[in-house]
């Protein structure tokens, strides 16, 4: 019982950990764009896509922890979102495209060429979200930062206020 309360102290303490990264803003910035991005398209992919998140952080210079937030709020909105990556991936790819393994029964042809729209269109969808949450998120832990100093700088001028007085 008593871990169970220590659970929204450690939660917060991970918010801010995440926060005084390293690197700065655009760090755990990029970090959240890169999990979002590769959340558009994991599920098609039977979670394979999740290891892109390891070569993509170091390559883009991403925050993993903000990754894995970015990761696990791509999962919160995934269902309303593949409608929309499989209208985007029907916009980009040819009408007529299909796709017929022969030995294969119909209905799998069917259940892969909807799964290869998912994976299209999320990485198209992907892509535009990571770029549209990366410069709020960016300017918020930016602001956050600004409003830590400030309040560090008037903490320091209080004390040292208060040792001339003394």
């Amino acid at each position: 019982m008593n871990t169970i309360r220590k659970i929204p102290r450690w939660l917060k303490f991970q918010y801010v950990k995440l926060l005084r990264a390293k690197g700065g803003a655009s760090v755990v910035a990029m970090g959240f764009a890169v999990g979002l991005f590769v959340e558009m398209f994991n599920l098609p992919t039977y979670g394979t896509s999740f290891l892109l998140i390891f070569p993509l952080n170091f390559i883009l210079r991403g925050s993993f922890a903000a990754a894995l937030v970015g990761f696990l709020f791509g999962k919160m909105i995934y269902i309303p979102m593949s409608f929309l990556n499989a209208k985007m991936a029907g916009t980009v790819l040819p009408k007529n495209f299909a796709i017929q393994i022969s030995f294969l029964p119909e209905w799998i042809n069917h259940i892969l060429l909807l799964n290869l729209k998912l994976i299209v269109g999320g990485i198209i969808d992907g892509a535009i979200l990571g770029l549209l949450f990366y410069f709020p998120i960016r300017y918020s832990v930016e602001a956050f930062k600004r409003k830590r100093r400030e309040k560090r700088r008037l903490n320091r001028a209080r004390v040292e206020a208060n040792t001339v007085l003394e």
